[in-house]
């Protein structure tokens, strides 16, 4: 907050704090690609701070809108990619890499292998929590969400052990994803099983009326209880965050 309300009175918005970061994410993307990991590192984390400004930015003004919050989203997996696409760069620019404590040889494929799954991961951690709130269902379990994924990796280019921590954000970010899709099978079946034994003693209460006021309620009942089936992305958007 400290920072936010002078640049909020230099008449500076939400949307541009979440512009600037994304120039910010493409210079860092260069900075790890020419081999200059310790700065990279410094500059990831220092991208993953600006990340929250226009959040900040935009409770201080007061001005927090559904388009922002979808810009900044998409604006997060842009930035989150271009930076591993940074890292994609300097190991394919680097055929020699071996790092000591890495076991295996071919470090090279090593590392573009878990750069593919890590963008795949990142987009699809993304996706689940996305998809799952547009049906309606909050999910914000996991592991290994974009807080997290940013820190492992700074730690990774900060420490020269960028190729373990390119592993843990291979796995982890897709086990991540995969617990948020058991979370949301378990809510659905959970609100499934509550509707169930909620409408039970319904139906035992019609068969007591007579038959014409039974049909009646019946069709009363059958009007209420239908839900439209339209859902994102069919029928509208999903928001993340």
């Amino acid at each position: 907050m400290i920072l936010i309300k002078p640049l909020a009175r230099l008449g500076i918005t939400p949307n541009m704090l979440t512009g600037i970061g994304l120039l910010l994410s493409v210079f860092t993307a260069i900075v790890i690609a020419r081999g200059y990991l310790v700065i990279g590192g410094c500059l990831v984390l220092l991208a993953g701070i600006f990340d929250m400004f226009d959040g900040a930015m935009a409770r201080v003004r007061q001005s927090a809108t559904t388009f922002g919050a979808f810009l900044d989203s998409t604006i997060d997996r842009y930035s989150e990619s271009i930076i591993l696409l940074g890292m994609l760069l300097y190991a394919y620019w680097h055929p020699n890499l071996q790092d000591p404590l890495w076991p295996f040889q071919n470090e090279q494929m090593w590392m573009i292998t878990f750069i593919y799954l890590s963008v795949v991961g990142s987009l699809m951690v993304s996706y689940t929590k996305a998809r799952a709130e547009g049906l309606g269902i909050e999910c914000k379990v996991g592991i290994l969400a974009r807080p997290e994924r940013v820190i492992l990796l700074a730690l990774g280019l900060l420490t020269n052990t960028g190729i373990w921590a390119l592993a843990l954000l291979a796995v982890f970010s897709n086990v991540t994803a995969v617990e948020r899709m058991i979370a949301v099978r378990h809510t659905i079946r959970q609100d499934s099983h509550a509707r169930t034994h909620t409408e039970q003693p319904a139906s035992n209460i019609s068969g007591s009326y007579p038959t014409g006021t039974q049909g009646a309620n019946s069709e009363r009942e059958q009007d209420v209880r239908s839900i439209p089936s339209t859902v994102p992305p069919f029928g509208g958007g999903s928001q993340q965050d």
